[in-house]
């Protein structure tokens, strides 16, 4: 194995690959190919740890001398599990059943070098405002963001919809824990500022 493997993303998501891009590290991305349906009865959180691992277990098959990085997020209000909406009328139902409740985004991460693996997940618990219908509609109107998990985009207007947000990491909610991140990819050799200080990343 290199002294500096490569760093792999498995993931397509934009929204993860702009957060890893953040760290200044260079990486390629591929597909995992993953079925992400539940488990009857799983648990939230051990569904997105599952997933996450599962993704990044794929890739390193594929990569065995490669650092992937599997992530995975589900967000859960009042035990019910949160899928992507897909279009309007489901995001609607969504934020509807979430107005004024507390919802909980466990955002898991799984770090992967051949036998070797980390996984973690950090939560973000949030608790979003008793909002109007017109006002929801607004929002799904204004931000389109059907392909995210409760349809809730933080990082856009769905701040808006929020009475506040508690968490160990604010990337988490968008989808990949950088603080987290940071500290795993330095057991495996990829510390972002190493990388800097070596003059090899900009």
């Amino acid at each position: 194995m290199s002294a500096t493997p490569p760093l792999i993303l498995a993931s397509t998501s934009r929204y993860r690959r702009e957060l890893l891009e953040r760290l200044r590290l260079p990486f390629q991305t591929a597909a995992p190919d993953v079925d992400e349906t539940a488990h009857p009865g799983e648990d939230p959180l051990a569904l997105a740890l599952r997933l996450a691992r599962a993704k990044a277990a794929v890739v390193a098959a594929r990569h065995p001398d490669a650092v992937v990085i599997g992530s995975d997020q589900v967000a859960v209000c009042r035990g019910r599990i949160l899928g992507k909406p897909g279009d309007f009328e489901r995001a609607l139902v969504q934020l509807q059943a979430m107005a004024g409740q507390e919802v909980v985004f466990h955002s898991a991460l799984a770090v992967m070098r051949g036998d070797t693996a980390e996984t973690l997940s950090v939560p973000t618990i949030c608790r979003l405002r008793p909002l109007s219908d017109e006002q929801l509609q607004a929002y799904l109107r204004a931000e389109t963001p059907f392909d995210t998990a409760g349809s809730a985009k933080a990082e856009g207007l769905g701040i808006a919809l929020m009475e506040d947000i508690r968490s160990d990491d604010p990337t988490a909610l968008i989808g990949l824990p950088l603080i987290a991140l940071t500290r795993v990819l330095g057991r495996f050799g990829l510390d972002p500022l190493d990388a800097l200080a070596r003059g090899g990343s900009a």
